[in-house]
């Protein structure tokens, strides 16, 4: 069984993982998506999504805990798709991730994500132009959402995706109409997934052991991704894997001052006093505590303010 910790736009950076992969016992990462459209990405833009290529030499494209780290692509041009990803791989990446799932209207305007599922051609041809493009061990995966507008194309698009030669899928449970909101339909992964013979990934809803433990009875799979829930209870992965119980306040409280120390040092110190107060609203789930801190904080403008705080 592997639990993915996966790839949040703005949230889940490469800080995020370090953090993260300490204290949750995760089996694989995937970045945030990189953008794609018409020319070879510049080595800095892949180094800034995912620093930990810089090293990959030596570490083999991990965090600090040792947890493998795959990088995201997003594009709608098999081409170029190819090129930069054959680039990802020569720049140390332990894979490359096809994201077919974003909701985000800017991308599915500029037709990127979860738009290219309203036809199963479009995933087949990238995915098939990355595979021919990488060395063939190379694993590519790929991420998708049950469809645009309804579900109708969800079996064809998973059988699509194969057909492509992809090592495996991630499918999130809803449709892009649907977005975030519960329920998740893990019987349409299950649907999806009797279809197919390459190995899928479960994600959506999925906050808790007992989230999880239905989530694998329904959808049929083994393997999950975990995103929001990894904020609410930051040892989520070993909360999983191994019925461990959520770590107690004073670590997470720990978790939260390393985090302050690093964003406020970093290149996004501007985000830093938002991005705490979202992660606070997700820890408040499971800890009062955190519900505490928020009100403490919630009209804080400084770092240094929330940082006495905490």
């Amino acid at each position: 069984m592997r639990v993915v910790l996966a790839p949040m736009e703005g949230v889940l950076d490469y800080r995020m993982r370090d953090l993260l992969t300490q204290v949750g016992s995760y089996d694989l990462c995937v970045t945030e998506f990189i953008r794609v459209v018409d020319q070879v990405l510049p080595d800095r833009v892949f180094h800034r999504y995912c620093p930990e290529l810089i090293d990959a030499d030596v570490y083999g494209s991990c965090t600090k805990a040792g947890t493998p780290v795959r990088v995201q692509l997003l594009g709608q041009y098999p081409e170029y798709m190819a090129e930069n990803a054959a680039k990802v791989i020569e720049l140390g990446s332990s894979g490359i991730d096809l994201n077919f799932g974003c909701p985000s209207k800017t991308v599915n305007k500029s037709r990127g994500g979860s738009i290219l599922l309203k036809n199963p051609e479009n995933l087949y041809q990238i995915i098939k132009a990355v595979k021919e493009a990488v060395p063939s061990d190379t694993i590519v995966s790929a991420k998708i959402r049950l469809g645009y507008e309804d579900k109708t194309l969800a079996i064809e698009n998973g059988q699509a995706v194969e057909a492509a030669g992809a090592n495996e899928l991630t499918i999130h449970a809803r449709t892009k109409l649907e977005g975030y909101k519960p329920p998740a339909h893990w019987h349409w992964i299950a649907k999806v997934k009797n279809a197919i013979n390459i190995p899928v990934i479960a994600n959506g809803e999925i906050w808790n052991l007992e989230d999880a433990i239905k989530c694998r009875e329904i959808s049929g799979c083994t393997d999950l991704m975990v995103g929001r829930g990894a904020l609410t209870i930051p040892n989520l992965g070993q909360v999983i894997k191994q019925e461990s119980d959520n770590m107690p306040w004073l670590e997470v409280r720990a978790i939260l001052s390393a985090y302050t120390e690093f964003e406020t040092h970093g290149d996004k110190s501007k985000y830093y006093c938002n991005r705490i107060k979202q992660w606070l609203k997700y820890l408040k789930n499971h800890y009062q505590e955190a519900d505490v801190l928020f009100d403490e904080i919630r009209r804080l403008k400084t770092a240094e303010g929330i940082r006495a705080a905490l």
